[in-house]
């Protein structure tokens, strides 16, 4: 089987990215026979998973696909090559492909139909461009990240049917991480990206009403967005920005807690990966959530400073607490891995091709 891939995002680091470097990879190494080619727009360095071979545009992405979306083309899966038997977009943008081509779409979440003031002006008009409702109508197979933005998209009334949709969540690497000592773990942690979904206000709140009751425990903050002005300047939190994988290991590891105060989310990788270090977290209460986690974090009121600067206080001082929450969550992270997720994508990269 032939699979193209619209790679515009690998190796940015965050999001989309994230998901898309992590089931590459492991769609490479599982299908090797598989001939796996992806596309990468602009001169950017970029390391491609073994097995999986790219082409390069001169054009940056953001000219190459606004050309497509504004004139239909050039064509994607023709970039690519032709010859594809199907063509997999790992989330919405804007694309122009062939139409007897079998298209596969990741749709994660429907934070630019549920939350469009969270967005710029700029990103707004990208969303707009990129049609996903248009796209998901003309894909063989839709998947989804989780049950949560599964029934989310049908409940919207999205052009799909149950038949077309399926379910592949994403995964972690690797096996439990030997965690660092009880007593070596110093800090609280935030892993994404400073936008106004991801809770960033009552965060800021939070942490102000926890420290000025006695919390000791600091903030490292490890992102970037347009929200990083609300962190800077309160007392015991640290920006750190961008950080690679060995730095981002060393932070779960010493990190008593993640926290993740989102309003909306379509899976969420960082409490899966503080969970491999036997790290819990404190994480609004949405679906998502439960359905990946169970009873392995400590659940706020989406929205709620004050329930938040309570759960800080709680997961930084209650030790007990602190380690079932740990325990759990490390069962939950072992249950999703990459292997597994390349699995169901395979399965409905197959299945969209007609093979």
């Amino acid at each position: 089987m032939k699979v193209g891939v619209d790679a515009r995002h690998l190796g940015a680091g965050r999001g989309v990215a994230r998901h898309l470097d992590g089931m590459l990879a492991a769609l490479a190494r599982a299908h090797p026979g598989d001939d796996w080619v992806a596309l990468v727009p602009g001169r950017a360095a970029v390391v491609a998973p073994p097995g999986v071979r790219v082409v390069r545009t001169a054009a940056p992405s953001r000219l190459l696909f606004g050309a497509a979306a504004l004139m239909g083309r050039p064509r994607l899966d023709r970039l690519l090559g032709g010859g594809l038997d199907v063509l997999w977009l790992p989330a919405p943008a804007p694309v122009a492909a062939s139409p007897q081509v079998p298209l596969a779409l990741t749709v994660h979440d429907r934070s630019f139909e549920a939350r469009p003031q969270d967005f710029t002006a700029y990103e707004r008009l990208w969303h707009h461009a990129a049609a996903p409702r248009r796209l998901a109508a003309r894909a063989r197979i839709v998947v989804a990240d989780s049950e949560a933005t599964r029934a989310d998209l049908l409940a919207a009334g999205w052009p799909l049917d149950a038949a077309r949709l399926r379910v592949v969540h994403p995964g972690v690497d690797g096996g439990p991480v030997a965690a660092a000592p009880r007593g070596h773990r110093a800090h609280l942690l935030f892993v994404g990206a400073l936008e106004p979904r991801k809770g960033i206000d009552e965060l800021a709140t939070a942490y102000r009403a926890a420290r000025a009751r006695g919390l000791g425990a600091e903030l490292l903050v490890a992102g970037t967005g347009r929200l990083a002005g609300r962190l800077e300047g309160i007392d015991g939190v640290r920006l750190l920005g961008a950080v690679d994988d060995a730095r981002l290991a060393e932070l779960y590891a010493g990190a008593c807690a993640l926290v993740l105060p989102t309003r909306l989310e379509g899976f969420g990788l960082p409490p899966l990966e503080a969970a491999l270090h036997g790290v819990p977290s404190v994480l609004s209460d949405l679906p998502v959530f439960r359905e990946t986690l169970g009873a392995a974090a400590l659940f706020v009121p989406p929205g709620d400073a004050g329930a938040l600067a309570e759960a800080l206080l709680a997961i930084s001082t209650d030790g007990e607490l602190c380690e079932r929450l740990g325990a759990h969550a490390r069962e939950a992270a072992q249950r999703l891995t990459w292997a597994r997720a390349a699995a169901g994508m395979h399965a409905a990269l197959t299945e969209a091709a007609g093979a």
